[in-house]
């Protein structure tokens, strides 16, 4: 299991993965304007690769856009097809790779997503996983109703709420949440009784002003990266914000995951991202000054009595 960071990965990672398929490529778009990947597909369907793209019924730039991108994906030569327009959006994202890899993404196959955005994908062979996401593509190609079959792999509107409440409740140390809009009243409730019960809650994104929770606006030019580090030993990552629309009437789909590698990936870049935020550096700046303080206490002169 391998985690991508954006945007210091920028498009290779999926680059790689197109050039390094045999046999099919599945895919879920949201939104794309990287012609590199585009071309790269046309470059795999070339080879006989069996390329099927699966496309939002909708997406916030219309008809136009979403039918340029349906055009663009049928001029590589992949078989395209649009979601079902029973949720109010289809916004998962993900890539399986001759049936045996699985790339889950929180961002899309964008320039601004890949250059100015911080996000994270997870790349497994899990064999669980993989076959869960396969199930989910068919599903929603076919516009088949899809029912879970696996605890780790999240995906709303099915079972989102219900996991990602658990995961949260399951927090004995430490929660370390990347969420652009956390508003959803029940998981904005679980994480405040985190807080209330003393662990090491820190929020690098947006709340709720109904929930008495703050949170640490990212100090980069951007973010879209949905995730939680859960005592340094669990994470989840996902397309899905602690939000009532995103859990409860959208298609999102992430991974509940405890390989240490990537758990430690994701907690390593919040710690750093973390401390460029005005309360990061705040907080780092308070702690020196105590260090400092019980420095001086320690080497001033003692006066007898």
């Amino acid at each position: 299991m391998k985690l991508i960071v954006e945007p210091e990965a920028g498009a290779s990672p999926i680059l790689a993965a197109i050039k390094q398929a045999r046999k099919s490529i599945d895919v879920v778009i949201f939104r794309v304007d990287r012609m590199d990947i585009c071309d790269a597909l046309a470059t795999s369907v070339r080879h006989g690769v069996n390329v099927r793209a699966l496309i939002a019924h909708r997406n916030s730039g219309g008809q136009r856009s979403l039918r340029k991108l349906e055009m663009r994906l049928l001029d590589s030569g992949a078989t395209v097809t649009r979601t079902a327009d029973d949720l109010v959006r289809y916004h998962g994202k993900l890539m399986i790779v001759d049936q045996r890899v699985l790339h889950l993404y929180g961002f899309n196959f964008t320039w601004l997503d890949m250059k100015r955005t911080r996000s994270f994908g997870i790349i497994t062979r899990n064999r669980r996983l993989v076959d869960e996401a396969l199930k989910l593509f068919e599903a929603d190609s076919g516009r088949q109703r899809y029912t879970p079959g696996c605890d780790r792999f999240v995906v709303s509107p099915e079972n989102a709420r219900e996991r990602l409440t658990a995961f949260i409740a399951g927090a004995r140390k430490q929660l370390l949440i990347y969420d652009p809009k956390l508003t959803d009243p029940t998981l904005a409730r679980k994480v405040l009784e985190r807080l209330k019960a003393g662990l090491d809650v820190r929020i690098i994104g947006k709340v709720g002003k109904a929930h008495s929770l703050t949170a640490a606006k990212y100090a980069g030019a951007r973010l879209h990266v949905r995730a939680i580090v859960r005592d340094g030993h669990w994470a989840f990552l996902g397309s899905q914000s602690l939000r009532k629309l995103e859990l409860d009437k959208r298609r999102e789909v992430g991974l509940i995951v405890d390989n240490p590698s990537v758990v430690r990936g994701i907690q390593d870049v919040f710690e750093k991202d973390w401390a460029q935020t005005a309360t990061g550096a705040k907080s780092t700046d308070h702690d020196a000054a105590q260090d400092r303080d019980a420095i001086n206490a320690r080497s001033a002169p003692q006066v007898a009595g």
